[in-house]
């Protein structure tokens, strides 16, 4: 025979009203934590993976993981960019490659406490590098040579002193705030001045990593081979790409560690909700169970139609947490990024992947919390059904 009349399901759905209502939002919780740490994971990863250039190597020390840990004295980082015939050139004839200077400085948030922020230290064809993928969005560019600063979108309404006007101070030296700019990529979480000011503000002698434009992309592999084993300037070579993606790892699989723990320890608790509800269901149901069985309706026909039901309460709770999480879509946050000990801001991405995701896994929990209490519905005989009402 047929299978049964899904109108019967639905029905049944809101005859029960208060059981369906807490396994849809017992279901509903568990999807809303799993897509909005998924989706804080999306909006960190994509954060990074947005501004991955394939034409712009990065230079770090050979063994570094990071700029942080990188350094270049400032002969060394010359000899880099003055000698390395990959490096495009601009209409003048100058390479176009820039030394940069990178430190995390703890400073003030507004909100109360402190942060570690990341200062770069920029010379002038840095922004030519960039071109339109950096922009001044209020006030101006820093002068060469002054004791000016830009900073970030990111951090404006965050750190303290990051407004047009304010001043920064680092060490003994004071810094004014001349612009706020935007970028794509972590940049909006950093504070831009001169490489030299800062050197001597800051107290460094050299440059964090050295970045340049390629001719072409595919020099990449060739000056990175050429370059670790050069016996002057021994240097360590990546895309962009590549460095933004080695940045991302660590936090990265962290979130979507602790995604997967929330999920399972509140997936087994949604489970437990579910079974419960269809099996105090069955329950009460056996004489329509017994006289579904009667009218022909074969055993695996009812268990289809039990699971069926149980999938129903799991997406209804899988696409009320999608909604209760898409608000908090473009809502920025800042976090420490463990491999550089700097926080930076981005924000949650609900994205296509991240809905699917929650749904699918809202779909798994109906299906899991439903199997048993199908079974236990096609097992029963007609006579037994009946003989319990």
């Amino acid at each position: 025979m047929a299978l049964v009349p899904l109108t019967y399901n639905l029905r049944s759905l809101f005859a029960r009203r208060s059981s369906t209502l807490l396994t849809v939002f017992s279901v509903a919780a568990t999807v809303a934590v799993l897509a909005g740490v998924i989706s804080l994971q999306q909006g960190f990863q994509t954060l990074f993976a947005e501004r991955g250039r394939e034409d712009l190597a990065v230079l770090l020390r050979p063994g570094a993981t990071s700029e942080g840990e990188s350094s270049f004295p400032r002969d060394r980082a010359e000899i880099l960019i003055k000698e390395s015939p990959e490096f495009a050139l601009t209409d003048d004839g100058r390479p176009l490659a820039s030394g940069e200077l990178f430190l995390a400085v703890r400073r003030f948030k507004e909100s109360g406490g402190e942060t570690n922020v990341p200062i770069r230290g920029v010379q002038p064809m840095t922004f030519a590098i960039h071109g339109d993928d950096l922009r001044i969005t209020e006030g101006r560019g820093f002068e060469p040579g002054a004791d000016e600063v830009i900073v970030g979108r990111g951090l404006v309404g965050r750190i303290r002193d990051c407004h047009v006007g304010d001043v920064l101070q680092l060490n003994t030296t004071p810094f004014r705030v001349v612009g706020i700019f935007e970028s794509k990529g972590a940049f909006e979480s950093e504070i831009w001045g001169d490489a030299d000011r800062m050197m001597e503000a800051l107290q460094r002698n050299g440059f964090s990593r050295v970045i340049a434009t390629l001719t072409d992309p595919s020099e990449l592999a060739p000056l990175a081979e050429r370059l670790a084993t050069d016996k002057r300037v021994p240097a360590k070579v990546l895309s962009e790409r590549e460095y933004l993606t080695s940045q991302t790892s660590a936090l990265s699989a962290t979130l979507l560690l602790l995604g997967l723990f929330l999920a399972l320890v509140m997936g087994t608790a949604a489970v437990f909700t579910g079974t419960n509800a269809m099996l105090s269901a069955i329950t009460t149901r056996t004489h329509e169970i017994g006289i579904l069985l009667s009218l022909g309706f074969r055993p695996w026909a009812v268990f289809l139609s039990f699971l069926l039901e149980a999938i129903l309460l799991g997406l209804l709770g899988g696409a009320l947490g999608c909604l209760v999480v898409l608000p908090l879509n473009g809502v920025r946050t800042g976090t420490m990024n463990f491999q550089t000990f700097t926080e930076f801001a981005f924000a949650f991405r609900a994205t296509p992947t991240v809905l699917a995701t929650s749904i699918g896994f809202a779909l798994f929990l109906g299906i899991v919390g439903g199997a048993w209490p199908a079974w236990r519905a096609a097992r029963l005989t007609p006579t037994q059904a009946l003989r319990r009402h």
